[in-house]
């Protein structure tokens, strides 16, 4: 899929200029299971959607992110903040508690098939202007994909993967999988100093369907996790004298 196909939107009147934006990504993950959405065109849609007036200190945060202590490769290159959220057309947007993560080993084969306890979003950060616009906006863009839903359990992920030169970072450490949830929205964040992290998208037979790199903030991947597999490539840094690392926010929506 070429860059310039997958810009999108939010949900507006269809005489809004932005609803007309929505249509190309929407359509595109109706039809094939997932779109490339390029930062430009979401941050100008979000700023429609929202407010992102804490950017830096939404951004900033993933400077504090926790290691992440349950790699059963014993890797230490992943860093890690996890929130809860529900979301439901009566309530709205819900911050929850603070609970495990969990995952059977059908879908992540390294780490799955245990409760794994992160430390929780910075309470500034989950209920912050940013998260919660993005949270807006793709319960807006899922939602139009499964109108049936009412109840969304929505669980949110800080990623910070680090590499060296000796020692390459494994954003998907598990390899191509699904999450086993419904819809799934990766963002970038930050960048620095790296080579590679293309992000590749499969079909049930493992037959590549489509690739593109995340290399600016607001570059997004949206996936329809029940149709498509994903992974990302291996980052190695570029200055091999510089730290290297790349910081992404995860959003998953399961129905309820």
């Amino acid at each position: 899929m070429g860059r310039g196909r997958a810009r999108s939107g939010y949900h507006a009147r269809m005489n809004d200029p932005h609803a007309a934006a929505q249509a190309p990504a929407r359509a595109f993950l109706a039809e094939h299971g997932f779109a490339f959405m390029q930062g430009d065109a979401l941050r100008a849609l979000l700023a429609h959607t929202g407010d992102l007036g804490d950017w830096e200190a939404f951004a900033d945060s993933w400077n504090r992110l926790q290691l992440d202590a349950y790699m059963a490769d014993r890797g230490r290159y992943r860093r890690r903040r996890h929130g809860v959220f529900r979301i439901d057309r009566k309530h709205g947007i819900r911050v929850q508690p603070s609970q495990p993560h969990f995952q059977s080993l059908a879908y992540n084969r390294l780490n799955g098939g245990i409760e794994r306890c992160y430390q929780p979003l910075e309470a500034g950060i989950a209920a912050g202007p940013t998260l919660t616009t993005l949270l807006h906006y793709a319960w807006s863009l899922f939602g139009t994909l499964a109108p049936s839903v009412s109840d969304w359990f929505v669980e949110v992920h800080q990623f910070r993967i680090e590499a060296h030169p000796d020692l390459p970072g494994l954003p998907t450490p598990e390899g191509i999988h699904r999450d086993g949830v419904d819809y799934v929205m990766a963002m970038l964040v930050d960048r620095r100093n790296l080579d590679s992290g293309t992000t590749t998208i499969h079909g049930p037979d493992g037959r590549e369907l489509g690739s593109f790199t995340l290399t600016r903030p607001f570059d997004a991947a949206l996936v329809d996790d029940a149709r498509v597999r994903h992974g990302v490539t291996p980052i190695t840094p570029h200055d091999a004298n510089l730290p290297a690392h790349r910081d992404v926010l995860v959003v998953t929506f399961r129905r309820e």
